[in-house]
């Protein structure tokens, strides 16, 4: 495959799971993603860490930058935190932002690429949590369908959407890693004398 490599396919997710039952308010805290983000309106957001707050000057939104934080939601979702820095230092990289999504059910998100120096070098990692039918995503020409406890990384520098043609919401647990110097999977290189501000991410 092109844009999809698969890295685990029987992740515990029972604690991660107990964790979004205890706390399923969290779902209504922020809805910033779905109202400000046309391709994700379908979706409802938990941000575990997001991109440090506020922006710096001349920042016209979070694409472009690169320190993130841990948020004060996340301390309902301890074990999810952990497992996304577990995946991190497997992987020698960084953690960046970290997001529990729900995409509603008989719906989809739309068509986008994710653009800014952010994204262009991190890659992205899913986690499937709840689909009940596997998780199709698509990135250009290929789909590939995500089943539960299954982790997968793709490229999200390129086009890509997603379907839930189920009756319930698909829950997947999505987050960035910045790899080492040379690493990573679709992540390109941070430009040449550019100094990536993550050597110190920012924490609460």
């Amino acid at each position: 495959m092109l844009h999809f490599k698969r890295l685990a396919n029987d992740v515990d997710i029972e604690p991660i799971l107990a964790e979004m039952n205890a706390a399923a308010e969290m779902w209504l805290a922020d809805t910033s993603r779905q109202r400000k983000v046309r391709c994700q309106r379908n979706t409802q957001n938990i941000f575990l860490r997001a991109a440090q707050k506020p922006l710096p000057p001349g920042a016209r939104n979070a694409n472009d930058v690169h320190a993130s934080k841990t948020t004060k939601t996340a301390r309902h979702f301890p074990r999810a935190l952990q497992y996304c820095q577990s995946v991190a230092d497997a992987l020698e990289g960084q953690l960046g932002r970290a997001t529990l999504v729900a995409l509603l059910p008989e719906s989809k998100v739309y068509p986008h690429v994710d653009l800014g120096e952010y994204y262009r070098i991190r890659d992205r990692l899913h986690l499937v949590l709840k689909s009940s039918e596997g998780s199709p995503l698509t990135a250009e020409e290929e789909t590939v369908v995500m089943q539960e406890r299954e982790l997968w990384v793709f490229n999200n520098k390129a086009k890509h959407w997603a379907e839930n043609s189920s009756s319930v919401a698909r829950v997947h647990l999505i987050f960035d890693v910045l790899p080492p110097r040379g690493g990573g999977f679709y992540a390109f290189p941070p430009h040449e004398g550019k100094v990536c501000k993550d050597a110190a991410i920012a924490r609460d």
